[in-house]
């Protein structure tokens, strides 16, 4: 199974040494059609990628937690305009003028609900001064904790009106607690990771072993040590994702294989079932907030993830209103709606595999190949549901 324009994208990034490694999945309309794992997971210990390493997801949680939402508002547990403090009470951050607007579980989904991200904003601001968490460092909070931090900080703007990425999904992960009575990590199981045993999907694992090492661009190891620049700090901890202890963050917190965030996709690339009904998926995809990428070019947001306009659709190397997002440990992965095409490409190297040449590298090489019929499906006989096996063997 495989796309030639796809591999030689990702053969040409671990030659140049632009990532360590890559496990990259494509599929359409329900059949895997390209799988290949490339370059290493350890540099140190030559550990070699396999398609079932497992990665952090950072961001790449997010439409996981996004789907758990839409299934709950399905079932009435939960509701897109209702404020957000039926279910957590406390949380009532305010404005510059102290007034305290309703945030809405769709501000939440559309990251319009006035709230940031401490790495987003320069030190010494209220974000930094609280120590709100992010979700990718090791702390000793609770997941109550940190919403009691984040909402003691000045909301950024009136909830609905500017998109503003942001904590917003681990509010979420407070309200779908609050709304099952149980935790978050249980909420995904029962709704999402049981029902398409996405076995290796969890916020915690116990095999060091089977994860990638994660890696800055020039492939300098990933420490807890702060990485900052002119502008603002980010703090990851590599070792967050084997203790158990850690709060579960619904934006960035979970692991898995790239196997498993295929399944995910291409249950919702498919229409849903069973944990979605089709018409929550039509309405995920469709495109509500536009936001400014450049001063020329403008992306959109929907219920989960950003949807391609004119202007990024060329920049990214997808179609017109394909949906996509990535994780900041290396990941980029998307659904063009049309063709009921996912691809899924999870690096341990960052930023290139998020924000670099490589994500649309990848995407561009398999819409080509894909719209030229070029390929070798000759191992790809019968109905596969591009996430069984991960069998293929290595680039």
């Amino acid at each position: 199974m495989s796309l030639p324009g796809v591999a030689r994208a990702i053969d040409r990034a671990v030659a140049d040494r632009r990532i360590a490694g890559a496990v990259v999945l494509i599929a359409r309309d329900g059949r895997l059609v390209h799988e290949q794992a490339a370059g290493m997971a350890d540099l140190e210990s030559q550990t070699p990628m396999t398609p079932t390493t497992v990665f952090r997801l950072a961001s790449v949680t997010k439409p996981v937690i996004a789907v758990v939402t839409m299934h709950l508002v399905e079932q009435g547990t939960l509701d897109l305009t209702s404020p957000i403090t039926r279910w957590l009470p406390d949380f009532r951050p305010a404005l510059a003028d102290g007034s305290t607007p309703d945030i809405t579980v769709d501000h939440l989904l559309t990251h319009t609900a006035g709230l940031s991200y401490r790495m987003h904003e320069p030190p010494g601001s209220d974000y930094d001064t609280l120590r709100v968490s992010d979700g990718l460092d090791r702390t000793s909070l609770t997941l109550q904790d940190n919403l009691a931090r984040i909402g003691q900080a000045q909301l950024r703007s009136v909830p609905g009106t500017e998109f503003r990425y942001s904590v917003a999904y681990d509010v979420l992960g407070g309200v779908i607690e609050a709304a099952t009575g149980s935790t978050l990590p249980r909420a995904v199981h029962e709704i999402v990771s049981g029902p398409l045993q996405l076995h290796s999907f969890d916020f915690a694992v116990g095999e060091r072993a089977q994860v990638a090492t994660a890696y800055s661009d020039g492939l300098s190891p990933i420490t807890d040590e702060p990485i900052s620049n002119d502008v603002n700090v980010v703090r990851y901890s590599p070792e967050r994702i084997f203790d158990r202890s850690q709060w579960p963050s619904g934006g960035a917190g979970a692991a898995a294989s790239a196997p498993d965030v295929l399944r995910f996709l291409n249950t919702v690339a498919l229409g849903g079932a069973p944990i979605l009904h089709s018409s929550t998926v039509t309405e995920m995809y469709a495109a509500r907030i536009g936001r400014q990428l450049t001063p020329a070019v403008r992306d959109s947001f929907a219920r989960g993830w950003a949807v391609t306009s004119p202007d990024t659709s060329p920049l990214y190397g997808l179609p017109l209103d394909a949906v996509h997002w990535g994780g900041a440990y290396g990941h980029s992965w998307a659904i063009d709606p049309a063709t009921r095409t996912v691809v899924v490409a999870l690096t341990n190297t960052t930023p290139e595999g998020t924000s670099g040449a490589f994500p649309s590298d990848v995407a561009r090489a398999a819409f080509l190949d894909l719209a030229s019929g070029t390929g070798d499906f000759s191992d790809n006989t019968g109905d596969n549901t591009a996430g069984d096996g991960a069998t293929g063997g290595p680039a």
